[in-house]
């Protein structure tokens, strides 16, 4: 490989926050840097966002050096690292690596949405090494929640980068690979420069239990449970899956599934030969017609999403699926940071319905596939870089993970976060530069960026709704006939119980009468003098200054 003058780290996503990973490596000289790109992920819109279905990174800069990308690796299937791809890939259209199931999963969702691009993906083996424009990237196996998840080993020529990706210790993961440790104390030996390390659980001491830990509790669960049990977890936890199937299995029960993100990982799943052994699953048409206590379901919607099976189910509003009193759901997740009240909400609406609810502060329904203090020191162990860079978290998460390096005795610890652009070699490892970064927010077909005044003005519009004024006025600017008022998201009656309509339809009049007979013929004019009469009549009224249209049309 060539000489170049220094080796970057930039993240766009995930540092900082949860959710909507992206990461850059560069190699050369400032303006002459080739780029790699390390996943392209997404993450759900808040309450801060109404009306946006998805959040994804801003990649304005990357389409800036568009021609200096060589390619695009994704270390996992999950939607934080690779759900961005069918909407974002084509401004890049880079080469893309990656390994066998998170390919499959891909193309799986690409064919469920209608005018998705296809793709084209080249596939590496688990463990395998490629060699990506000066970037050479190897696929190293770690345990995470998802089968086929690897951390990329990058050899350039300013030394060797570990991208840990999401990972966990876990010897029994029931689905995938154990994480490789004879291969990472083989790339400490070699020498690590920088390891980018995953930050989600920093804050949890210890070591995560195993996932077959979890089946050894779904299997007691079910065999105590009367009537129906209904699982909700992440869709592409495939070990999890067959975790439940093997718990209805050894208590005589079919596995009914539910939810199309859910029925897309399974077949996928069923393909690669993830769940050998189990009988077919059920679809949602069966539910009805399986004895309460001989059926076990697998939901979407463990995020509280609103349109998810369990969401329906727990308002009684899904077409072939209704829960009963008594029954019970096993929230077999963890609740992504953000969505606790949407999730709240479906615990209650179950609850008040008499339907039985067990999260993972009742029994061992659920592991992170992340790793706590315990795991990440071992990881230093192993690797023993020169530098740290924790990534993946929130700015607690980031901290504690960056006292955890300092502890196990890396040499330069650097803390960064989205648009810092970081250099690991040569020289000390410190943040030489920033990038544009931002976010993208995915509104229907639409993707609107985050500056645009869209969701500011929904956010606005939801706090002190809107009146609309439509009038006509001839060429004197004298009105023609009685003004047209409607008022959205407006109390009906105001202090005093004064009748809102009628104060704003009282205020266009009287402000129309009052005004110099010459502005009146000025319809802008006109415009500002209501808009600002009716928002202060409302105002006082209610206390809040309400968005206000005002049309005017001269007959």
């Amino acid at each position: 490989m060539a000489d170049t003058s220094e080796l970057v780290f930039a993240p766009l996503g995930g540092v900082g926050e949860i959710g909507m990973n992206l990461g850059l490596y560069g190699i050369g000289s400032r303006r002459q840097r080739t780029w790699l790109i390390v996943d392209l992920g997404m993450s759900f819109a808040g309450e801060e966002a109404p009306g946006v279905d998805l959040v994804l990174p801003d990649i304005r800069f990357l389409e800036s050096v568009k021609d200096k990308i060589a390619g695009l690796v994704l270390t996992h299937g999950h939607e934080d690292h690779v759900g961005a791809m069918l909407d974002l890939w084509p401004r890049l259209d880079c080469p893309v690596y990656t390994t066998r199931f998170t390919a499959a999963l891909l193309d799986a969702k690409r064919l469920q949405e209608p005018g998705a691009p296809k793709i084209p993906i080249n596939v590496v083996r688990s463990g395998g090494t490629v060699d990506i424009g000066p970037f050479q990237v190897e696929f190293v196996p770690v345990a995470h929640s998802i089968p086929d998840s690897h951390a990329i080993a990058i050899r350039t020529s300013a030394g060797l980068v570990l991208h840990t990706g999401d990972w966990k210790l876990d010897p029994t993961p029931v689905v995938g690979h154990v994480t490789d440790e004879a291969r990472l104390r083989a790339l400490g030996d070699e020498g690590v420069r920088a390891m980018i390390c995953d930050s989600t659980n920093a804050i949890r001491d210890g070591i995560s239990p195993s996932e077959a830990d979890v089946g050894v509790t779904l299997k007691e669960v079910v065999a105590k449970a009367k009537y129906r049990v209904a699982f909700t977890t992440f869709s592409s936890n495939v070990a999890r899956v067959r975790s439940i199937a093997e718990a209805a299995l050894a208590n005589g029960r079919e596995v009914v599934v539910v939810g199309r993100a859910m029925e897309r990982v399974i077949g996928v799943a069923r393909e690669q030969g993830l769940l050998d052994g189990l009988p077919a699953f059920r679809g949602a048409e069966a539910f009805g017609f399986l004895p309460r206590d001989r059926v076990v379901a697998i939901l979407t919607g463990s995020q509280g999403e609103p349109r998810a099976a369990l969401s329906r189910i727990a308002e009684d509003d899904h077409p072939e699926i209704a829960l009963s009193h008594s029954d019970l759901v096993v929230f077999s997740s963890r609740t992504i940071p953000g969505n606790e009240r949407v999730v709240g909400r479906v615990i209650n609406g179950l609850i008040k319905r008499g339907i039985k609810v067990m999260t993972d502060r009742d029994a061992l329904v659920h592991v992170s596939g992340h790793p706590r203090r315990g795991e990440l020191e071992q990881m230093y162990g192993w690797v023993r870089p020169q530098v740290s860079v924790p990534v993946h978290g929130e700015p607690l998460h980031l901290a504690e993970h960056a006292a955890l390096a300092r502890k196990a005795g890396v040499p330069e610890v650097v803390s960064c976060f989205d648009g810092h652009v970081i250099r690991l070699a040569p020289g000390p490892a410190e943040r030489v530069e920033d990038v544009p970064f931002g976010r993208l927010y995915k509104d229907g077909r639409l993707l609107i960026p985050d500056s645009a005044r869209t969701v500011p003005e929904r956010r606005r519009l939801g706090f002190v709704g809107v009146v609309s004024v439509a009038l006509a006025v001839d060429s004197r600017g004298t009105l023609v006939g009685d003004p047209s008022v409607e008022i959205t998201g407006v109390p009906e009656r105001g202090e005093g119980g004064v009748d809102m309509l009628d104060l704003v339809l009282d205020t266009v009049v009287a402000a129309m009468e009052g005004m110099p007979k010459a502005r009146r013929r000025d319809p802008e004019a006109v415009s500002d003098s209501l808009e600002r009469a009716v928002r202060g009549a409302v105002n006082g009224a209610w206390g809040k200054k309400p968005v206000c249209h005002v049309h005017i049309v001269e007959v």
